[in-house]
C-alpha cells in the first residue's frame, strides 16, 4: 500500500541511473499487505465456495476449516492494524508538512483517463505526461482503501454478530456477510486482473517490476512513465499540461 503523500524520493547526482521512488516504510507496508491479502484470499474464498472440490482441498492444506478460520481472522486483524498504521503515518506526515498530497485524485486525473482512452481509440497520437502517480495508480489505491474499510468493518461484525445485533438492527449481520463475501471476491479479481497485469504482465515491465521491492526505478523508465515527477526531482520545469509521444524519450529493449 503506497502512501498518498510523497516519501523521500530523489534523483541523487542529478543524472543518476536510478531514482529512489519508494521508501523503506512503503516497501515494508507493501510486502506485509501482499502477504496478508494472499492469506486472506486463500482462507476466505474456500469458505465462500465451500461446495467446490478445490475449496475442500485448499481448506485441508491449512489443517481444516477451524484452522483456516483462525488464520483468516488473524490476517483480518493484521490488515486492520496495518490500515490504521498507514493512515496514522500519513496524517502525521501531512501534519508535519513533510509531503505533498500526490495520491489525492484531482480534475486532471479524470482528464488524463479520458485522454488515454482517446489515445487507445486512435483519436490522438500522444499520451498524457504523469507526475508521481498516474490516474490508474490513484484509482487503484483509493479502491484498496475503501475496500479495506468495508472488509474490516464487516469482518468485525461477523466475528461478533451477537454484540453487533445488540446495538444495531439484526439485518446488519446477514448484510455484512454478503458485503464481506462479495467485496473479498471483487478485491481478488481487481488484484489479479488489474494490479498484476500493470505490475508484471504489462509489456513495459514484463516479466516483473521490482520497483516496489527495491525502492528504485531506472531514470529511463521514470522519464517515460512519470516525466513531470522526474523534472520536479531534478529541479527542471516541465509544462503541467504537456503531452508525451507514446515512444518519446524511450529506448527500451
Amino acid at each position: 500500500m503506497s502512501a498518498p503523500a510523497d516519501a523521500s524520493s530523489g534523483a541523487s547526482g542529478g543524472q543518476s541511473a536510478f531514482v529512489v521512488r519508494f521508501s523503506l516504510k512503503q516497501r515494508f507496508e507493501h510486502v506485509v499487505t501482499m502477504t496478508v491479502f494472499t492469506l486472506l484470499c486463500l482462507t476466505g474464498l474456500p469458505q465462500k465456495f465451500y461446495g467446490s472440490a478445490w475449496a475442500e482441498r485448499l481448506v485441508d492444506v491449512f489443517g481444516g476449516i477451524d484452522a483456516a478460520r483462525w488464520i483468516h481472522r488473524f490476517c483480518g486483524w493484521t490488515l486492520a492494524a496495518l490500515t490504521l498504521f498507514h493512515f496514522g503515518s500519513v496524517l502525521a506526515t501531512i501534519a508535519g508538512r513533510r509531503s505533498r498530497l500526490s495520491m489525492v485524485p484531482a480534475r486532471r486525473d479524470f482528464e488524463d483517463a479520458i485522454a488515454t482512452l482517446r489515445y487507445y481509440l486512435g483519436l490522438r497520437d500522444r499520451i498524457p505526461r504523469y507526475g508521481r502517480f498516474d490516474y490508474k495508480q490513484k484509482f487503484e489505491y483509493w479502491g484498496l482503501v475503501v475496500g479495506n474499510i468495508v472488509m474490516v468493518l464487516t469482518g468485525v461484525i461477523l466475528i461478533y454478530p451477537t454484540l453487533a445485533a445488540r446495538f444495531f438492527p439484526g439485518e446488519l449481520v446477514p448484510a455484512a456477510k454478503v458485503a464481506h463475501s462479495n467485496e473479498g471476491l471483487m478485491a481478488f479479481l481487481v488484484i489479479i486482473i488489474w494490479h498484476v497485469y500493470n505490475a508484471h504482465l504489462n509489456p513495459d515491465v514484463f516479466p516483473f517490476d521490482s520497483c516496489i521491492f527495491t525502492g528504485k526505478i531506472s531514470r529511463e523508465r521514470m522519464a517515460h512513465e512519470h516525466p513531470l515527477e522526474l523534472a520536479r526531482l531534478e529541479g527542471r520545469v516541465e509544462p503541467e499540461g504537456g503531452t508525451l509521444s507514446a515512444h518519446a524519450e524511450r529506448k527500451m529493449g
